[in-house]
């Protein structure tokens, strides 16, 4: 286990590595490798522990019964998923945790995070709160991905996407964190009707792509859109 990576994550900033030692036996913490492909959780399955990605990469995914799938979020390692859920004891989850391409993961039961040793010991407050930011920012992150779709036209969401991109990165030229077909199922579009729009931007001149490269040509981020 590195215990140096891990303390320098959001979920254990603040306790040192010795610490982390020593308190992991008392979280009952158990790390899994899951090949790509591999459902790490089930949607409708209660869960008791939140995963922490140590390598690889995992997708949270939302399929609907006639198999439409839509990517939700990507999660990469020193960060978490699942910890809403596992917070609340008996609520199966709406998502599908899976693993992007081999990874491995970390897992804490989140009764015996939530539930302060009788030592009261401080590293362990500090891991609550840092649980708390955690999920004060995944509810930003969803109610930004709202946002991104709230328009009824794809270039309206493209815009959105693409103008807070820029505006996250501090340029006009950027990478995405996702591949065309994970773009769509972010944006909740279909693939080719959102490919053949990203082409009438270029043609616009509002923009140029490769892949995952955006060069914004025909706006100013700070202007909004």
């Amino acid at each position: 286990m590195d215990y140096i990576f891990l303390s320098k994550t959001v979920l254990f900033r603040g306790i040192t590595p010795q610490e982390l030692q020593g308190m992991f036996s008392c979280l009952q913490a158990q790390t899994r490798k899951y090949a790509r492909g591999a459902v790490i959780y089930h949607a409708g399955d209660p869960v008791t522990a939140l995963g922490m990605v140590l390598s690889g990469k995992v997708s949270i995914e939302n399929d609907d019964v006639w198999g439409n799938k839509s990517i939700l979020d990507h999660v990469f390692p020193g960060q978490v998923f699942a910890e809403t859920y596992a917070c609340v004891p008996g609520s199966p989850l709406m998502i599908s945790a899976v693993a992007a391409e081999p990874t491995e993961v970390l897992f804490l039961d989140t009764s015996r995070v939530l539930h302060v040793c009788e030592a009261a010991c401080d590293f362990h407050n500090k891991l609550v709160r840092n649980l708390l930011t955690i999920a004060s920012q995944k509810n930003l992150n969803l109610s930004r991905r709202i946002f991104h779709t709230s328009s009824k036209s794809i270039r309206g969401r493209l815009l959105s996407y693409l103008s807070h991109q820029a505006l996250q990165q501090g340029s006009r030229e950027f990478d995405i964190p996702f591949n065309r077909q994970q773009l769509a199922d972010y944006l909740s579009v279909d693939r080719s009707a959102m490919s053949n729009e990203l082409s009438k931007m270029q043609r616009d001149g509002l923009l140029q792509v490769d892949r995952n490269h955006f060069r914004l040509t025909g706006i100013d981020p700070k202007d909004g859109f």
